[in-house]
């Protein structure tokens, strides 16, 4: 994709509703699952900026008076969506905030709850004492499409689905390689999802290992991936351990 075409559908997505992201899609000739990819990374970027300003001690405050304020019978399951959208906070990272909360409120010792009690309690709002507050918790994490236990379950499921589907490729080009299982058996210290046990030639340049990622490949997302994983395969492909 080129970059400016990159740039113009960041554009058109600010302020966008999920509706509208099928017809963006069909405009630029992408899939929709590009197109969600594309807005989860912005998006992802913008929470990560602002994260200070929601996690403050006032900021947390608010959230949860205002969360008090609003429940009725009338209301119920659409409280905390609303103050997402207004102070334009992903749903489930609002609904973490007001839950850590409320615990530590109920605590004792008024001492934050540990992350894996939260977690938990995120993946199975059920647990949740307060049944309003499970329900306002379980509608956020449900109409959360960039955070959230659901979309963690479904991009381990896509990245698994696509290095299947890279594995399966490589077997009917006839291109032989090894998992990562065997190379770290082998002494690998770092592991590609693929290594080539004979190098191939892809538009002039020599291809000895094969990385999947099912997300977006922007320029953010390739600098980390180099400073993070790519450069140490460049060394551990080429010289592991004997």
């Amino acid at each position: 994709m080129k970059l400016a075409i990159y740039k113009e559908i960041l554009k058109r997505l600010q302020g966008r509703e999920r509706e509208e992201f099928s017809a963006i899609a069909q405009h630029y000739r992408v899939s929709l699952h590009t197109l969600m990819s594309i807005y989860s990374q912005d998006y992802q970027k913008k929470m990560k900026k602002t994260h200070q300003r929601h996690h403050s001690v006032e900021a947390v405050d608010d959230y949860f008076q205002r969360y008090q304020a609003r429940i009725s019978p009338e209301t119920m399951g659409t409280v905390l969506l609303r103050i997402a959208k207004e102070v334009d906070l992903a749903p489930s990272l609002l609904a973490k905030i007001i839950l850590e909360h409320h615990l530590a409120l109920q605590s004792a010792e008024s001492e934050p709850p540990s992350r894996s009690y939260v977690n938990q309690l995120l993946k199975d709002p059920c647990q949740i004492s307060d049944p309003v507050l499970a329900n306002e918790v379980q509608q956020c994490i449900l109409n959360d499409c960039v955070y959230g236990p659901v979309v963690d379950s479904i991009r381990h499921s896509v990245g698994f689905e696509y290095e299947n589907k890279l594995k399966r490729t490589l077997e009917e080009k006839g291109i032989t390689f090894i998992g990562e299982d065997v190379m770290r058996a082998k002494g690998y210290d770092k592991t590609p999802d693929f290594k080539l046990e004979v190098p191939i030639a892809v538009d002039g340049h020599v291809v000895n290992w094969v990385e999947s990622k099912a997300s977006f490949g922007d320029e953010l997302s390739h600098r980390t991936y180099l400073r993070d994983q790519f450069w140490s395969y460049w060394n551990s492909v080429l010289n592991p351990k004997e």
